[in-house]
């Protein structure tokens, strides 16, 4: 097994500090990960936060854009962001000689970004861009639909990017503002993996301003209020779509819930791939799709299973029944013993692959780090795998697989789709 050498400093009202080095390789990746995602925004400022992740790489007080774009290259092109519903995050993997350049680079960025009105206009405008494109992608649009019938009302439910109106409204002051308050060091994990020292990492952050929250911060905690799910059926024309597009989704445990290790083993089990329930009936025994799956999505406070497919408009109903009718075995007869074992060591190969990415370890980190407050150690994720029984797995259907608490939505051209709740009992 891959040995794991975390290290870890909480510096006084700033980062945690994180590190993970790995004997044998020249990779160093650097991640810094704030605890602030759209699901805290005010919905006047929804998208925000995915605003200021794009804009951090139009300038800085001592690069340009074209200054950033041309170091990023130079440094191997190996730098992406992200934004999430409870999470940003900035991630660049170098070669390890290069990791006082990537942190320089990464640390100018997230603390002094430029914010430049014109700059601002523009990124405007390419977000508002990214949003229509979304509206075109018939998997992206029934996502978009989807959380906000499941989460009425909720920030989850709302979109990531925000909406065109929201983003309009996004001034250099605004964003500067938002920028100061939430993008600071008491919000944020510094996560490194590969051939790093903690201890150059910290004289690093000491030396960059990161070492302490500025006079504005405030760190945004996860105790928001639970959001109350629905249970909606969704069925959407859209003529111009070839396929239909279904999902068919449950509330589930949360990410911090001691169940998560058996609701992903459930979630394999009906579609985590080529050997699942639903692969198998939908794909290879009748040819209804090309491809079908099942993945939870879990935050701080709830979580759901999702099972999506696509298919011919006239087959969308026969996939649904499919669908319906697994679930409703898991919940009558659960799963088989070597089921269960063929999921395990699916869970376990995959872990223990993502030992040998630097990336995938300094991410691990921070996300332990998140939802955790501690590091978990790969034997005790691996033990706590282990220990699922196949029971554990039925009394996890059994409590959420319900027939008043499924959610259906359908986008696709249906000349005569007809969905209730009867069709969707378990």
């Amino acid at each position: 097994m891959v040995k794991e050498e975390i290290k870890e400093t909480r510096l006084d009202n700033g980062p945690v500090v994180l590190t993970d080095r790995m004997e044998g390789v020249r990779s160093a990746t650097l991640g810094f990960f704030y605890r602030i995602g759209s699901r805290q925004e005010p919905d006047e400022l929804n998208g925000i936060t995915h605003f200021i992740e794009h804009c951090v790489f139009k300038g800085s007080a001592k690069r340009s854009a074209l200054d950033i774009a041309i170091e990023q290259d130079r440094l191997g092109g190996g730098l992406d962001a992200f934004t999430t519903h409870e999470e940003t995050g900035f991630i660049i993997k170098v070669v390890d000689d290069q990791f006082g350049r990537a942190f320089d680079l990464l640390a100018d960025m997230l603390a002094r970004p430029r914010f430049d009105e014109t700059d601002l206009a523009n990124e405007r405008r390419v977000i508002i861009e990214e949003i229509k494109m979304n509206e075109d992608s018939p998997e992206d649009a029934l996502g978009d639909i989807f959380h906000r019938e499941f989460f009425p009302g909720h920030p989850i439910g709302m979109s990531i990017a925000g909406t065109p109106e929201t983003v309009e409204t996004f001034s250099a002051r605004h964003t500067a503002d938002y920028h100061a308050a939430a993008f600071n060091p008491a919000n944020l994990i510094v996560a490194a993996a590969g051939n790093v020292d903690h201890n150059r990492l910290i004289d690093l952050i000491r030396s960059s301003g990161f070492s302490q929250a500025n006079d504005t911060a405030r760190r945004i905690k996860p105790d928001l209020t639970a959001p109350d799910f629905a249970a909606p059926i969704i069925v959407e024309h859209r003529s111009d779509l070839e396929q239909a597009h279904l999902l068919i989704a449950t509330p589930f445990v949360a990410d911090s819930d001691p169940r998560r290790y058996a609701a992903d083993l459930l979630s394999n089990v009906l579609g985590g791939g080529t050997s699942s329930r639903l692969w198998q009936k939908v794909r290879e025994e009748r040819g209804l799709a090309y491809s079908v799956g099942a993945a939870t999505a879990m935050f701080h406070d709830c979580g759901f299973l999702a099972i999506s497919a696509a298919t011919s408009p006239e087959q969308i109903g026969e996939v649904s029944d499919i669908v319906i009718e697994e679930m409703r075995s898991i919940v009558r007869d659960g799963v088989s013993t070597e089921e269960l074992e063929l999921m395990k060591e699916q869970a376990r190969a995959s872990i223990l692959l993502g030992l040998e990415d630097s990336a995938g370890r300094a991410a691990t980190l921070a996300q332990c780090e998140m939802i955790h407050g501690r590091q978990i150690q790969v034997e005790e994720t691996l033990a706590n795998i282990e220990t699922v029984k196949a029971e554990d797995v039925q009394t996890l259907a059994r409590e959420f697989f319900r027939t008043e608490r499924i959610a259906f939505a359908a986008l696709g051209d249906f000349e005569d789709l007809q969905v209730d709740r009867d069709r969707l009992s378990i």
